[in-house]
């Protein structure tokens, strides 16, 4: 086992992170196929496995870097500046993609008024809901707190509302 980690562990960072690196700078600056953004994610999420090998490799040298000043500057600079993104901005409601926002947005209308968007009545789109285990109590109530209080999972209810019924 040791050997393998001394041959795999370093190359697989170093290839792991080149993929970061690229989807990474593809997705700031929104180019690229829509795969960069899953590749990205779950790849980086695959690098903590040899990057936990490559320490556990190069623990004794790494532990020298602690003893000076670099490596706590730079752990305590890197930390500083990943807090400004951390903090919430004025007016913000939900994270994530714009389409996720939007489809939160449209989810904090009634049955009643997101209806006519999909082409149906208001029964069309709680008989809807239904199948998807989101109870409304009246017909007036978001359909977010809806799913929320039904404990549904709101990607479920939103491609039940989209999917024609058989």
């Amino acid at each position: 086992m040791p050997s393998l980690i001394n041959r795999y562990a370093t190359p697989f960072i170093t290839g792991l992170f080149i993929v970061s690196l690229i989807s990474g700078i593809a997705l700031f600056f929104h180019v690229g196929p829509s795969g960069f953004h899953g590749m990205h994610e779950w790849l980086s999420m695959v690098l903590i496995l040899p990057f936990i090998l490559h320490i556990w490799k190069n623990w004794r040298p790494l532990t020298n870097y602690f003893k000076r000043s670099p490596m706590v500057i730079a752990l305590a600079v890197s930390l500083l500046i990943s807090l400004p993104f951390l903090m919430p901005t004025s007016g913000e409601t939900r994270k994530g993609p714009p389409p996720f926002a939007f489809s939160h947005q449209i989810l904090t209308n009634s049955a009643s008024a997101v209806a006519p968007l999909l082409g149906m009545t208001g029964d069309d789109v709680a008989a809807r809901l239904r199948s998807a285990g989101v109870e409304l109590s009246d017909p007036d109530q978001p359909i977010a707190d809806a799913i929320s209080k039904s404990g549904a999972n709101e990607m479920r209810a939103i491609g039940a509302l989209l999917t024609p019924a058989r």
